[in-house]
Formats: structure tokens, sequence, C-alpha cells
């Protein structure tokens, strides 16, 4: 099985990317999924209860927003990460575990943060989703969030330049639909004839 990073800063899009490689029959994990549906468990909530405050888990139910604004702040963030990456990389090798023995080929592993994390290092190629940053505040400014929470935000992420750098593949996401498409189709067709060589990155 390949195993395909599939990266990008917020508003690249990313998710466009992964819906389009969905439609073509294939496998793509959501890593923001799967810790979305670790805040459900019982452990999840009780440790971020005690490492935030309990007003973050109230009816037993996390407050993802109310916790996104204090995470982004200071050195919260690490504690947030420090809770939710264990339980994501468990839930993560359970699914790949699971597409495997169905004979799997090709997996793509979708997350904004791959190299910040160190998840890109078990990964056999990265493919990253870039546009001008111009055009990404625009997107995100269009989606209705704040300026000043995308610069905070954007802070956070490694700078798009130094992400070219580390990924195998660059798709363009700064033209058409149509563009878009042709990129990935082309992308595809790199990866299903030069297997072997990925593995050996």
């Amino acid at each position: 099985m390949i195993l395909i990073g599939l990266t990008g800063i917020m508003g690249s899009g990313k998710s466009t990317v992964a819906a389009l490689l969905r439609r073509r029959g294939f496998e793509v994990i959501d890593l923001d999924a799967v810790a979305k549906d670790s805040l459900s468990r019982k452990e999840t909530l009780e440790d971020i209860g005690d490492a935030f405050g309990p007003q973050y888990v109230a009816s037993g139910h996390v407050d993802v927003e109310g916790l996104r604004k204090v995470a982004f702040s200071g050195d919260r963030l690490r504690a947030l990460e420090a809770i939710l990456h264990p339980r994501i990389r468990e839930e993560v090798r359970r699914i790949i575990g699971a597409l495997e023995e169905k004979g799997t080929p090709i997996v793509f592993i979708e997350h904004p943060l791959l190299f910040e994390v160190g998840f890109y290092r078990r990964l056999d190629a990265i493919v990253l989703v870039a546009a001008p940053m111009d055009v990404i505040r625009e997107r995100l400014v269009k989606r209705g969030m704040d300026p000043e929470d995308i610069e905070r935000r954007l802070s956070f992420q490694m700078p798009l330049e130094k992400k070219k750098q580390m990924a195998h593949y660059v798709i363009d996401n700064s033209g058409t639909e149509d563009m878009l498409e042709a990129q990935i189709d082309a992308l595809l067709d790199k990866i299903t004839k030069q297997e072997v060589i990925i593995r050996c990155i």
C-alpha cells in the first residue's frame, strides 16, 4: 500500500482536491474528521477538561470554537495536540490496517499540518495544494474569518515556500476547476506509473 499525504495551508483548496480524489475512487483519510471523532470519547473529554477547564466540555460535548480560540494562543496548542495526536494516530493505524486487508493500493491522508506535527515521516510521498497567499487570505475572509484570526492561525503553520520545498508534488489551485482537475489527473498518472520510485523517496 502506498500512503500519500495531502496537505496545504488553510484556504489553499486541500479539501476540494480531497473531494475530487474521492470522486475518482481513491480512499482519503481526513485527519481533521478523525480528530473530531476522538473529541466524543469520554477519556478525551476528561483530559481536555483537566487541561483547559470544565467550561470547554460542558454537557458532555467539547466547545470546539472556544477550544480553538484558546488553543491558538501561546503554548496551549501543544497541550491540545498532546491529548489528541496519540488517539488520532491509533485510529489512523486502525483505518489503514482495515484498508490494507481489503487490498487498497493507494491511500491519501489529508491534513493541513502534516509537516508541522511530523506525520509526513510516516508517508511515502506528500502532495501540497498551493495558491498565492493573497488568494488564500481572500478566500478565508469570504468564509467569514476575521483577518486577525487568519493571521494568528497562519502563524502556527509552516510558510508555504518551505512546504513547497519539502513536498514531492505541488498542485496549483489558483486557476479554474478544469485546470485543477487536469493537474490531479496528471498527478495520479505519475503515482500509478511510478510506485517503486515513490517508495524509494
